[in-house]
This record gives structure tokens, C-alpha cells and sequence, in this order.
């Protein structure tokens, strides 16, 4: 992949990424929190953005959004396909619940 195709295709994942956000946090905010991982004062921003600021940080050659594996032991419950799969799932949901709402900068 070329440079022009990796930013584009940066281009389009973080305008998905900013959309999709700004759905979840008119529809249900408290839900939108847990599931974005990112407190309310960054949630209110993105929920005022308009279409134009939408596009104008979706252009970043940097992703918006980041994972929130950072520990092996999230990212093994939730990819585990082992009979206690069915507790994994919920209890990898717990443990993110307690990570901290991401402050990020923009």
C-alpha cells in the first residue's frame, strides 16, 4: 500500500470512527461512554462537531480512535475460543468498565 492509499484509508476509517461516535453519544450517552472508553467532556465535544469539523479531523494522517487491548489478558479473553468463552466475554467487559476514560488531544 502506497502512502496516499495508507492516508486515505486513515482518512476514511477516522470519519467512520467520528460518525459512528457522534450516533452513539446523541442515542445514549452513558452507553456511548462505556463503549468508546472516553469521559463526558470528550464525548460533548464530539457531539458538537459539526459535519465540516467531522471532515477536517478525519483528515489527520493519524487514527482518532485507538484500541483498548493494552493488557494480553483483555485481549486473550476476548479472543479465546475456549469453553469458558461464555464468561470471558462478560468479564473482559468488567474489567475495561474499570480502565479509566481516555483524555485525549486534539
Amino acid at each position: 500500500m502506497n502512502p496516499t492509499q495508507l492516508h486515505e484509508e486513515i482518512k476514511d476509517t477516522n470519519l467512520s470512527y467520528l460518525m459512528l461516535a457522534q450516533n452513539m453519544i446523541n442515542q445514549d450517552m452513558a452507553a456511548a461512554l462505556f463503549r468508546l472508553g472516553i469521559n463526558a467532556e470528550m464525548a460533548d465535544l464530539i457531539a458538537s462537531l459539526t459535519p465540516a469539523q467531522l471532515i477536517k479531523m478525519a483528515a489527520s494522517n493519524m487514527l482518532v480512535c485507538r484500541l483498548r487491548f493494552d493488557e494480553n489478558l483483555l485481549l486473550n479473553m476476548i479472543t479465546d475460543h475456549t469453553k469458558d468463552r461464555l464468561m470471558a466475554l462478560p468479564h473482559a467487559a468488567i474489567l475495561m468498565a474499570g480502565q479509566p476514560a481516555e483524555q485525549l488531544v486534539f
